[in-house]
């Protein structure tokens, strides 16, 4: 089962995180961008939780980057549009609005947290330490004025794509930043869904 169609608490990855921005703002537009095979899948999730929080559903591509291509040809006027992960189901509300409220004002903005631990730059076989301050995470929603995001779009090709800052910085516009939540974290493995239940859990309390 793709993870986004996983469940942490009583809701499933992908709705709960539909869910949340729908909840801030229920005049956004809502674009999913799923695999083709994986459509007929959230048709069936949707009709049996059910599910109908109103959002478009668009093909997906065969990299990341062609799936954010193929769901900004959805955007047909100018406005902000935001670059969310699916699987980040517990981004706040302080976040996301961070994020509208800087692009708002310079264009674009995404949110990072600091990094915790002590880091280490490693090169050809040696290590050597280097300041964690000047270092930081990157979370989505990654926010961009949708005409800037466009010609990035149309520009790039994808190869050593990361993510959608990367490829709007190439053109050689400066990224701002915004602070994230540190409970915003991609769910990629088991402990990470472990640990989103938990924080379900004791937020729900």
């Amino acid at each position: 089962m793709p993870k986004q169609f996983l469940r942490i608490g009583h809701e499933i990855i992908l709705m709960r995180t539909l869910r949340i921005f729908h909840d801030l703002d229920a005049s956004t537009d809502l674009i999913v961008v799923l695999p083709e095979k994986e459509m007929p899948t959230w048709e069936k999730l949707c009709r049996d939780e059910p599910f109908a929080l109103p959002h478009q559903v668009v093909k997906g591509g065969a990299t990341r980057f062609h799936s954010v291509k193929n769901g900004l040809e959805k955007i047909k006027t100018p406005t902000l549009v935001a670059v969310h992960d699916g699987v980040r189901p517990l981004v706040s509300h302080e976040t996301i609005s961070r994020a509208f409220e800087k692009a708002e004002q310079d264009g674009n903005a995404i949110p990072v947290i600091d990094i915790p631990e002590s880091i280490r730059y490693i090169e050809n076989g040696t290590s050597k330490s280097v300041p964690r301050a000047r270092y930081k995470l990157v979370q989505t929603p990654q926010v961009f004025q949708s005409t800037i995001l466009l010609k990035a779009y149309q520009q790039g090709t994808g190869t050593d794509f990361t993510d959608d800052a990367s490829l709007v910085e190439r053109m050689g516009a400066p990224i701002h930043v915004v602070e994230g939540n540190v409970e915003n974290i991609k769910i990629t493995t088991q402990k990470d869904l472990e640990l989103a239940g938990l924080l379900v859990h004791y937020a729900e309390r």
